[in-house]
């Protein structure tokens, strides 16, 4: 018999290359064709290696999911950036690897950083998608989300709609 153990646990020194390759894929599956081409090859390379290396020793709340002894995805959060909004926690990022994608590893990292942002205290979060990325709007919904703003974002001088769900 094989068994393959799925885990949650804090990002730790080592990772950061594995969270900067998955940041990669899921970026570039993401986000193709709806972020300008050149624009969005800059904003992944602004988040290699080093970039998370330094969040990891910063102590950023991310949390990555360790998937046969691999990891696959990560979820940043932390206090809710746009206190107007009303939510206490937000979900930064939330990230698999495409080939992980649609088998609910990505509602067990939800739920992880949802529970942790609950143990410190914020009830309640919120979390932003591109209304573009169908794959994104469907996941938070499908978490029982409600669209609570639209906003608009430009990227390589093209304008974008983000959509902000909450959670309470």
């Amino acid at each position: 018999m094989v068994e393959t153990v799925i885990s949650i646990r804090t990002a730790r020194l080592g990772d950061e290359a594995d969270i900067a390759s998955v940041h990669d894929a899921a970026w570039r599956e993401a986000y193709r064709g709806v972020i300008p081409g050149r624009e969005l090859e800059r904003m992944i390379a602004r988040r290699g290696p080093s970039w998370w290396r330094l969040a990891i020793a910063r102590r950023t709340p991310l949390l990555v999911l360790e998937f046969g002894g691999s990891v696959v995805g990560y979820v940043s959060y932390g206090r809710n950036r746009v206190p107007a909004l009303g939510f206490g926690g937000e979900i930064f990022e939330l990230y698999l690897a495409p080939e992980c994608q649609g088998c609910g590893l990505g509602r067990r990292m939800f739920e992880a950083a949802r529970k942790d942002l609950a143990g410190h205290g914020y009830g309640s979060l919120v979390v932003w998608a591109l209304a573009e990325n169908d794959r994104a709007i469907s996941f938070y919904r499908q978490l029982g989300g409600r669209i609570v703003r639209r906003a608009h974002e430009t990227f390589g001088g093209q304008d974008r709609e983000r959509v902000a769900f909450g959670f309470s």
